[in-house]
């Protein structure tokens, strides 16, 4: 099941420097071992009774990335920590969803569609005043940024699908569902060890479950609000980013769809991906190579197809 997207725990376990912290802090270049090598602010995006976390790194004047994480994850879990699209010469936007990480919670339990984090991403590119802008997005964060290139394509420079694992005719499953409450219920009860206890054994190699029992758990450890998570597992799976994957043939922008293997990651299908790929036109899939660590949990590897799509959009900067 699709738990977030990329299970790395690469870079995630190291804090900021002090002066990177709070709800509008700037750092300079100087601090290049601190906070990031073309400094780092972070703010605070109001909509709707929620309160985003958004951390922006590189030169402000340069073409627009904005990160959109997966469910249970913050924004570290995207691009794994690399700065490798700030050396290429990009703006670096990432946020914790609504309820995730350091973002408050929603206004109410059921506030969780994909329309409010759509929602949401408009409000954070009209708040950094970005017109347009390339989008890489994990699990719940691909079809956030499809919900938002369907519905308003002149945002959307380029797109980059990491794991997509929405399949709308599976959406309302009542297996699929309860399976997706237990983790809630399991969350809300328990914390981080009644997740863990939820979710049971991973389905990956023996060789991989210690790895993926480790990152869950520091992955949860990062919610200021762990109930709010409880309410986006509850809410997020029953939520739709569009009808049917035919719509996605609508989407003019150049997009690249990544798809792990299915023995790493059997949350996020592969031929899921391969059939976004499909319905995309001009879409690249990327798939690995094998015995290949997934590339979706390599944040060098990812960065560089991200700024590939920033390339091939035309994208300049000061938001487009």
């Amino acid at each position: 099941m699709e738990i977030g997207g990329a299970l790395s725990d690469a870079d995630t376990t190291s804090e900021p420097h002090p002066a990177c912290r709070g709800p509008m802090m700037v750092a300079p270049r100087l601090m290049r071992g601190s906070c990031y090598i073309t400094g780092m602010s972070e703010r605070v995006v109001e909509r709707d009774g929620a309160a985003l976390a958004v951390e922006e790194t590189g030169e402000p004047h340069r073409p627009p990335v904005v990160l959109l994480h997966g469910l249970t994850a913050t924004r570290r879990y995207v691009v794994m920590g690399s700065k490798s699209l700030e050396r290429s010469g990009h703006r670096v936007i990432s946020y914790d969803a609504r309820g995730h990480g350091r973002s408050r919670p929603a206004p109410a339990p059921r506030a969780y569609r994909y329309e409010d984090l759509g929602l949401d991403l408009i409000a954070v590119l009209d708040q950094l005043e970005i017109d347009r802008a390339v989008l890489a997005g994990a699990s719940m964060g691909a079809h956030t940024l499809l919900w938002l290139a369907l519905r308003a394509p002149e945002r959307v420079a380029g797109m980059v699908v990491i794991t997509p694992a929405y399949e709308p005719d599976a959406n309302d499953d009542p297996e699929r569902l309860a399976r997706w409450d237990a983790l809630a219920e399991g969350l809300r009860s328990g914390g981080v060890e009644g997740f863990v206890a939820a979710y049971g054994t991973p389905a990956v190699p023996e060789a991989m479950r210690d790895a993926v029992l480790r990152v869950i758990r520091q992955r949860l450890a990062l919610h200021e609000h762990p109930e709010a998570v409880a309410d986006a597992l509850s809410n997020v799976p029953r939520s739709r980013p569009f009808g049917e994957l035919s719509e996605l043939a609508a989407i003019r922008a150049p997009a690249v769809v990544v798809a792990s293997n299915d023995d790493a990651d059997p949350g996020h299908p592969e031929v899921v991906g391969q059939e976004y790929a499909r319905a995309i036109p001009g879409a690249r899939l990327i798939t690995d190579e094998p015995g290949r660590s997934p590339i979706a949990w390599q944040g060098s590897q990812l960065s560089k197809v991200i700024a590939e799509v920033a390339g091939a959009s035309g994208l300049r900067g000061s938001g487009g």
